[in-house]
């Protein structure tokens, strides 16, 4: 079964091709829903005010609806490239506060988690069929 996420650009990068990395996750029994959201923004905040990251988004999967081995929450990190996506990955590699901590304050909230990385397309490397390539 093939599945489409679907991002709203920011608009300051309205046009602008980017790479979408997928985070979906289930929470660890007994965490609260809104702490694991205020956990997340403020961690990716915080990436975003570094320039390691150009928008997210957080949704929640509603009313159970979704294919098995979906979990339920989804969250969108948009970068402008793989460099910058890179350094966000780096940084938080380094295992240094303050990053260290928030990092620490999302994935401590986190039971389990499945990755993927997307692009918008076509983009810089692909053109549109029957697009003039000079």
């Amino acid at each position: 079964m093939a599945l489409l996420f679907v991002t709203r650009r920011a608009k300051a990068n309205a046009g602008q091709a980017l790479g979408i990395y997928h985070i979906c996750c289930n929470l660890k029994p007994g965490t609260e829903d809104l702490a694991f959201v205020a956990a997340v923004r403020g961690y990716l905040d915080r990436l975003q005010g570094e320039q390691q990251l150009v928008s997210y988004r957080i949704t929640r999967r509603k009313l159970g609806l979704a294919p098995d081995g979906l979990k339920e929450f989804h969250l969108m990190l948009e970068f402008d490239d793989l460099s910058q996506l890179d350094g966000a990955f780096a940084t938080a590699a380094a295992r240094r506060d303050p990053i260290e901590e928030l990092h620490a304050a999302v994935f401590g909230k986190v039971a389990e988690a499945s990755f993927a990385l997307y692009r918008d397309f076509p983009d810089k490397v692909r053109t549109e069929l029957g697009a003039n390539h000079d």
